[in-house]
């Protein structure tokens, strides 16, 4: 793993990378969004982050505690995951601005992976585990990356076990038609190709992230009034 503790401070600087993309300076601020599943053109969720790290290789970015994040929600106000799961994904719903709870969240990033690595500590710094965010592979743009979740997810712990998340949310997005029984085979075939990465304990896992902590002098990123905004520049 590589220190990455002395960040600059915050901005949008980019710099060429080896393989020619531009690249995110450590310190600098920027989004990570997902769109809806029910509508591909409009944005669910943004969470402002801080880039660790961006090389040809991994995007290593922080979200701090009590970050300004968008979520979704029913739209009478209900948490999404409180609505009844037969009509979570039914129901009308709208965004809302929320604070990240708890501690903050280490977001790992290979390009081209059909997944993102998230690591979770609790509040003494001990490490609780690594959660595995099955996706739509990330796409660049000047001021973050856009992906769209794929409901499956898997839980690996310090004594490398695992164990799959979700799979009723998974399911019951099937059956409601946000995604077909092709795209379905796609994300198990992705997980499974997940479960034997994991397995093979290949990089994040076993590269020492957990010891990983953020420069204190870093600011909390705010988030700013266009963050549904089109992409201007979409790079892989």
């Amino acid at each position: 793993m590589v220190d990455t503790t002395e960040g600059e401070t915050a901005g949008t600087r980019e710099t060429a990378g080896s393989a020619g993309r531009a690249r995110w300076a450590p310190g600098d601020h920027i989004l990570w969004r997902y769109r809806d599943n029910a509508d591909g053109d409009r944005f669910h969720i943004c969470r402002p982050m801080t880039v660790v790290q961006d090389t040809d290789e991994l995007l290593a970015v922080w979200m701090a505690p009590g970050t300004t994040c968008v979520k979704p929600v029913i739209a009478d106000g209900t948490p999404v995951h409180r609505e009844p799961l037969s009509t979570r994904y039914t129901k009308p719903r709208r965004t809302a601005r929320d604070h990240w709870f708890g501690t903050g969240v280490l977001k790992l990033a290979r390009p081209g992976d059909p997944w993102s690595v998230w690591l979770f500590w609790e509040r003494d710094w001990q490490f609780k585990n690594w959660y595995v965010n099955l996706e739509e592979p990330r796409r660049r743009w000047s001021r973050g990356i856009d992906s769209q979740d794929h409901f499956l997810d898997i839980c690996v712990y310090p004594d490398r076990h695992w164990e799959w998340r979700d799979e009723d949310e998974f399911a019951q997005a099937q059956r409601d038609g946000l995604m077909t029984s092709a795209q379905a085979a796609e994300v198990r075939s992705a997980g499974r190709a997940a479960v034997a990465h994991i397995a093979a304990w290949g990089g994040p896992f076993g590269e020492g992230w957990e010891d990983w902590r953020p420069d204190p002098a870093w600011e909390v990123p705010r988030l700013p009034e266009d963050w549904d905004r089109a992409p201007d520049r979409l790079r892989s």
